[in-house]
């Protein structure tokens, strides 16, 4: 286990060091051919060691409430300015649904009144951004697991997919719209949760408001926010650039395992 929490903090302070010179442009990135190579071989690294050594149910360092951060830095979007994001903010979310599609037996939609009534997972868990800082929170939510094998998968299913709310870049082919994706096997982690309370609360609109993923062994962008669909699927190369998330079609990698 030591080993797990040596390469967690090595990739941490690594994405700090990247952060410091400018990861947050991701232009920088994805034009720093020594930034790259970097990136793909700790992500080689880091995917390879935690599938081939490190069981898929391992949980990642889960804490007291003693530990909880008095403040949460929001990443990413902070305030989503679609008409329709707007219109629900205003409805408390009371329209809202999140859609579950593709590969799936049976589709399904979900209020967040829904949600909360089924069986939920609560951990305190950090939260580490590859801007490089780190805080603790309290998050609840429905067991994604729980959610997939409701809607039941079809064969050859490989990956989920999560289309969001916020949109970063305007563009004509939905481009600039943030999602993201992860494979089956993390997201039936039982740590991987669609949350809807952080420290006891309703999520906040800037900490993702209804809903937002959780996959707490990787890094802070994974976490997609203003979830709104799950797509399951076989592939993810022909969705715009190719690559499995907003960020990742910029040069980030796709795994972002810590």
């Amino acid at each position: 286990m030591s080993s797990i929490f040596t390469r967690r903090r090595f990739l941490i302070g690594s994405a700090a060091s990247l952060g410091a010179v400018g990861l947050t442009g991701c232009d920088d990135i994805s034009q720093n051919q020594h930034v790259q190579k970097v990136l793909a071989l700790a992500e080689r690294l880091t995917m390879g060691t935690q599938r081939l050594i490190v069981s898929p149910q391992t949980l990642a360092r889960e804490y007291t409430d003693a530990d909880i951060s008095p403040s949460f830095h929001p990443n990413g979007s902070i305030q989503p300015n679609s008409p329709e994001y707007v219109r629900m903010v205003e409805t408390q979310f009371a329209d809202w649904r999140l859609k579950i599609d593709g590969m799936v037996n049976r589709p399904m939609e979900f209020s967040l009144a829904d949600l909360k009534k089924l069986p939920s997972r609560t951990q305190i868990t950090r939260h580490d951004c590859v801007e490089g800082w780190s805080a603790i929170g309290k998050w609840q939510g429905v067991p994604l697991g729980l959610i997939l094998q409701t809607a039941g998968l079809k064969p050859g299913a490989r990956y989920a997919v999560f289309y969001c709310a916020d949109e970063l870049e305007q563009t004509l082919d939905g481009s600039g719209r943030y999602y993201e994706s992860i494979d089956l096997i993390d997201a039936f982690h039982p740590q991987s949760i669609l949350a809807y309370s952080l420290n006891g609360k309703d999520l906040e609109v800037e900490h993702g408001a209804p809903l937002r993923l959780r996959v707490e062994r990787h890094l802070g962008y994974k976490h997609a926010k203003y979830v709104m669909r799950i797509e399951i699927r076989d592939r993810f190369d022909d969705l715009w650039g190719g690559n499995g998330g907003f960020w990742e079609d910029r040069g980030y990698e796709w795994y972002a395992g810590i």
